[in-house]
Formats: structure tokens, sequence, C-alpha cells
């Protein structure tokens, strides 16, 4: 190569490199070259916490968003209206939620909802104080009053999520100073009241009920089935996704198969989902698969990496959103 010109040289060189180039891709597919774009493996999620080393199911391609795919039963059913029946309230107070609901129920536990109204608490997030409660509540007072409900038929409600948060003791102790009966819920309990609101008669020999709230999840069957597990806000309490998936995917797994072919959900994500495809005012509202969800913000991700473990460990494929119906109905109708 001595009489070759400097050019010559640079050619032959880089036609080198080339070809060890190409047999490198084609006895070596594994491995990668820089700047090639290709990668060896599938991302691992980002943990939660330091020093995490819990890795995705097979089935899940990122934390938020299960990659399990499934084509939605059709649902047909109609809930029985009261006939005549008694007005009554009930306020909720949630992690992150001052609530209220007016029901109409009769002799034979028959309900509909009257009235729903939704406002935030910032219980979760501890900028509740005890004023912002004892005005809220004065306002929720006068407005189910104003609706026709006795005052005797007025009920307060505690949320099992909200009851863990600092704030609630103090804030339980400014209510009844203020005169009222304050009924705070253990998770389980909650789990039961969600069960009885949201379960209709015909299916509690073949479905079970999930209540993803923000400070915990509940999942309930009959004759006595009451789980909880993280909720939907578990990011704020440093919880990992991988580990939230599996206590989560753990706990659904117990619910008998014989009531696996529905799963009646509640709580703040499913709302923010089924209002996504709701067909005008209906009650019941069918949710698509988890995989077929854009998640937007932390809250959603986490509550469809929950609804994701709950459909790998039970294959249900008929998850039914009821609009009406929340664990505090449940404490009325069970009065």
């Amino acid at each position: 190569m001595g009489r070759l010109t400097t050019f010559s040289r640079l050619l032959i060189t880089l036609l080198i490199v080339f070809g060890v180039f190409l047999a490198v891709k084609k006895f070596l597919p594994g491995c990668n070259m820089p700047g090639t774009g290709s990668t060896a493996g599938t991302e691992q999620p980002v943990s939660g916490t330091s020093g995490d080393n819990s890795t995705a199911p097979n089935s899940s391609s990122s934390w938020g968003k299960s990659t399990a795919a499934f084509t939605p039963a059709a649902f047909n059913y109609t809930a029985p209206n009261p006939v005549s029946g008694k007005l009554k309230g009930v306020v909720e107070l949630g992690a992150t939620g001052f609530n209220y609901f007016i029901v109409r129920i009769d002799g034979q536990k028959n309900w509909k909802l009257e009235k729903p109204v939704f406002g935030v608490s910032l219980v979760k997030e501890g900028l509740a104080t005890d004023d912002d409660v004892k005005a809220t509540l004065k306002n929720y007072i006068a407005e189910i009053l104003a609706f026709g409900v006795g005052a005797r038929d007025i009920h307060f409600v505690v949320s099992s999520g909200a009851q863990k948060e600092a704030i609630m003791p103090k804030i339980n102790n400014a209510l009844k100073a203020m005169g009222y009966v304050v009924n705070v819920v253990t998770p389980e309990q909650e789990a039961r009241l969600s069960l009885r609101a949201a379960l209709p008669p015909s299916f509690q020999n073949r479905a079970f009920v999930v209540d993803i709230g923000s400070g915990n999840t509940k999942i309930s069957w009959l004759p006595n089935g009451a789980l909880e597990a993280p909720g939907a806000k578990y990011f704020q309490n440093n919880l990992s996704p991988g580990a939230v998936f599996e206590e989560v995917k753990g706990k659904a797994s117990q619910v008998p198969s014989n009531l696996r072919n529905t799963c009646f959900i509640i709580g703040g994500v499913p709302y923010e989902l089924a209002k996504q495809s709701r067909n005008e005012k209906e009650r019941y509202t069918v949710l698509k698969a988890p995989a077929d969800y854009k998640p937007e913000g932390e809250k959603q991700k986490a509550g469809l990496n929950i609804y994701g473990a709950v459909v790998e460990a039970t294959g249900c494929k008929q998850f039914v959103f009821d609009w009406d119906a929340n664990f505090t109905i449940g404490f009325l109708l069970n009065l």
C-alpha cells in the first residue's frame, strides 16, 4: 500500500471498518453498537423508593399501564327505582373530597341518588383546617335541609383513608364540638359498605366490588370478603409501583373464581376513566381494558396500575362503573 495515495488508504480503511460492522451485526445480533439505536432488553420502571429492586410482571410494559388487554363484555342491567321512599342525606369526609349525597330509599332498600355534591378536602395533602371543615359542613347542612331532608336524617361519615391522616382526629373533635355524631369506619367496614351499595342483588353470586380511593383500595365480595390495599395516591407515601402492583394482585387473587364474571368498580380514578366514554346519563358505564387508557397525571397512572393488577389477578373482562354508588350510601342502606 506504499504507492497508494492518502485518499485511497482512507477509503480502504473505511471499507474494512464497515465490513467488520456488518459481520458483528450478523453473527452477534444481541450486541449494541454505539449510535445504532438498538436496545438490549426492556426498559425497567423507575422505583418509587431508593434502593428498590422490584421489577414489573411480564405482562406490564410500564407502571400504570398494564398490557393485559381484553374486549369488555356488554352489560345490560337496570336498577329498580324506589317506590315512594324517604329522603336521607350523608356527608363524606374523604382523603381528597368533602362530599354529600341525598338519597331516596324505600322499605325494600331500593334507592335512587337524588343529588350528589363533590368538594375538595385537601386532607391527604394536610392542607385542611378546622375552619375549612366547619364552613363547608355548615353550607352542606343548609343545602341538604333545603332539599327536604329532615335534620335527623343527615349523617356524617369519615372514610377509612382519610382517618389515617394526622389531621383527622383534630377534625373529628371539631365536628363533635359542633354537636355532630361522626361515624368513623375501618377499611373492612368501608369495603362491606361499598359492596352493599354497588353490588346488585342479582349479581351477588357472580360478581365482586373494587373501590379505588385515594387513601386505599377496597376489594369485597359475598359472603365475607373485605380486603384493603394501597390507594391511588400511594406515590405520596413513597410506595413503589412494583410493590403496590404485587400487593393488589395478591389481594385480588383471593376473590373466588365463581365471582369473577363481573366487577363493579367505583372510586375517583374509575370515575375519571368512565367519563371518557359515558353515554349520556347512563347509570352504568363499562370500562375499557387498562391498556386502552392513557393516564393523565400521577394519580391516574397509579390508579391504572391498581386496575391492571386486579385484571391480571382475576381475569375479569367486565368492569362496570356505577355512577351513583359509594360506601356512604351503603352506610345509609345499613341504618
